[in-house]
């Protein structure tokens, strides 16, 4: 039976114009994310109207941003803007923990593979397409994220290397307290994020054996992460830098103690691969 509604495209017409394939559109029906309007009762041929192509192409975006099925239906079955900017925003939140452990990640694979020679390979080699700092001039909000970021990266270089310079130890330091601040600046300057930068300080000054500030900035840590109610990966890291930073002070049994809450946590940490990082942490400390 064909229906007789001339503005109605047929499933091949319509995933061309929409930049989709026949099968992804029909996944997406199953899926109740884009219904076909009209469904042939004798073959099943799906047809769709004109207006179904905006949604169809913002599919294709959302898709092409690694956007979750379930986030793409949420967004596109709600009209308020603010509960669309949430739903994005949880998203990119996603994408900044999965781009902080990897770059944690590449760093270690990366001394694994060719230890850096200078500071300016090792940048080179860690931030990949992340800003340069020489590119950054303008202190807008989207800057002081920009630089957050790079400062990050530039911290974990430092870290990382063997044969820190007395002048690279102040740098690193350096580094690490204006990649917070300017986090603390950013568009975006959610909880996980600046939290994350007081683990970064943390960690700096447990690496140079310094208890007092490496507890300062744990303590500062867990406390964002816990009055944000964060969860997952972010609150068993926090308690890893507190179960470190106590070491370094000399306090063995509030070390334990840290220790053992963030090997409890690790049941709580989603994916795989960031509860193994966070275990890899744990194991080197005595």
């Amino acid at each position: 039976m064909e229906h007789a509604d001339p503005d109605l495209l047929v499933i091949g017409r319509f995933a061309r114009l929409a930049g989709l394939s026949v099968g992804a559109l029909r996944h997406y029906d199953e899926l109740d994310i884009l219904r076909p309007a009209w469904v042939d009762p004798e073959t099943g041929y799906r047809s769709y109207r004109r207006d179904q192509l905006e949604p169809a192409r913002t599919i294709v975006r959302l898709r092409d941003l690694e956007v979750p099925l379930e986030t793409i239906r949420a967004y596109l079955g709600t009209d308020d803007p603010a509960e669309r900017r949430r739903l994005l925003a949880d998203h990119r939140g996603r994408i900044e923990a999965r781009t902080f452990r990897l770059q944690r990640v590449l760093h270690v694979v990366g001394q694994l593979a060719d230890p850096p020679t200078t500071t300016t390979t090792a940048t080179e080699a860690s931030t990949m397409s992340a800003p340069t700092l020489d590119a950054l001039t303008d202190l807008d909000p989207a800057t002081h994220r920009a630089l957050g970021v790079a400062l990050f990266n530039h911290t974990w270089t430092l870290l990382e290397k063997a044969d820190r310079t007395p002048a690279e130890t102040d740098e690193m330091i350096h580094a690490a307290h204006a990649s917070r601040f300017h986090w603390g600046r950013a568009l975006d300057a959610v909880p996980a994020n600046l939290a994350r930068g007081e683990w970064q300080c943390s960690r700096v000054y447990a690496v140079l054996g310094r208890g007092e500030p490496a507890l300062w900035h744990a303590r500062r840590c867990v406390a964002i992460n816990e009055a944000a109610g964060i969860a997952d990966w972010d609150i068993a890291s926090a308690y890893e830098a507190m179960a470190r930073a106590s070491a370094v002070a000399g306090d063995r049994t509030a070390a334990v103690e840290w220790k053992e809450k963030a090997e409890a946590a690790l049941d709580g940490i989603a994916d795989q691969d960031d509860r193994d990082l966070i275990e890899g942490d744990l194991a080197t400390l005595r």
